[in-house]
């Protein structure tokens, strides 16, 4: 056969077999990437997910669900500042879609008897406690904080979930502005007896009012995952810093820096040369990478020299800068 017809033959065969072979291939590509589900395709699962809860989450920007369950019913007081449930009281949890599935981490503010009871609810329905420790020191009363882990249908999460708060004190609905003590603190539309924008500047950041508190957020550069699924900032894995007025262009400051193990001393040195105490230095989760580690800390006094000293702690970790 003559070599142009043959090249002729093999174009034309080609031609025919391609859009075959596309055909194919696109039903495999999808199968093989789990989260491919469209952010809206969730929409009928998480109102059954609030329904669940007793509450309406927030879809945030990466695809994770969240909610928030604050101890609006405590009257915690700390060296004389009634903590807001925005600073340090906020249970919440986090549901990030895998297909069908979803992996769920959290952090529950319990009281010291709340512990155990809550505890062995959450193991009842296959939950992991992932820690327990507390996040503050000299509070009264004294609260823990349990992180959890869980991976499975939202719903059932959801449900187990509740029936596990059931076991606290943690309202599951939002309490009106009337009955709610001191430290509680509703809406976000509280004015913030601060000068914000010095804030944000000190801060290299823009921060957001919740509660009568001013909050930052700064997640890290790296690509975080736990137990090889992703792990992204709405998860609780971006460092937190929280201002609440107290007075004169005062404020006291809470939060966690999340750390890897080589970035520890050095914060840990610029809080404590800052005027700021560390009050806990621990792990939230088991099976994290990078390794992280979670330091929380403490002052109360003048808020812009405060920022200043958290500004230099900040400068030691590779987090996103806008």
């Amino acid at each position: 056969m003559p070599t142009n017809q043959l090249r002729s033959r093999r174009e034309a065969l080609r031609h025919l077999l391609l859009p075959l072979a596309i055909a194919l291939a696109a039903p495999a590509a999808a199968q093989t990437n789990p989260q491919a589900t469209p952010p809206e395709a969730h929409g009928d699962r998480w109102a059954l997910v609030d329904k669940s809860l007793g509450r309406a989450g927030t879809t945030q920007p990466d695809g994770v669900r969240r909610y928030g369950f604050p101890r609006s019913d405590l009257n915690v007081q700390l060296d004389g500042v009634a903590i807001k449930p925005a600073l340090a009281l906020g249970s919440w949890a986090a549901f990030h879609p895998m297909g069908n599935d979803v992996m769920v981490m959290g952090d529950l503010v319990l009281t010291h008897e709340e512990v155990n009871p809550v505890m062995s609810r959450l193991l009842a329905s296959g939950f992991t406690i992932t820690a327990l420790h507390n996040h503050l020191l000299r509070s009264a009363p004294a609260t823990m904080y349990m992180h959890i882990g869980g991976h499975g249908d939202p719903v059932k999460l959801a449900a187990a979930l509740r029936e596990a708060l059931a076991a606290s004190r943690t309202p599951m609905t939002a309490p009106s502005r009337d009955s709610q003590p001191p430290s509680a603190g509703a809406g976000s539309s509280q004015p913030i007896a601060l000068d914000t924008a010095a804030l944000d500047r000190l801060m290299d950041g823009k921060g957001k009012p919740n509660g009568g508190v001013y909050q930052f957020s700064f997640p890290r550069a790296e690509k975080l995952s736990d137990g090889g699924m992703p792990a992204p900032a709405s998860m609780g894995t971006a460092t937190a810093i929280n201002f609440q007025p107290t007075g004169s262009g005062r404020a006291a400051i809470t939060g966690d820096f999340v750390l890897t193990a080589a970035e520890v001393d050095p914060v840990l040195r610029a809080l404590r040369a800052g005027g700021i105490e560390v009050t806990a230095l621990h792990n939230h989760m088991l099976d994290d990478q990078p390794r992280l580690f979670f330091m929380h800390f403490w002052a109360n006094d003048d808020a812009q020299k405060l920022a200043r000293g958290l500004r230099a702690a900040l400068d030691k970790t590779n987090v996103q800068r806008s």
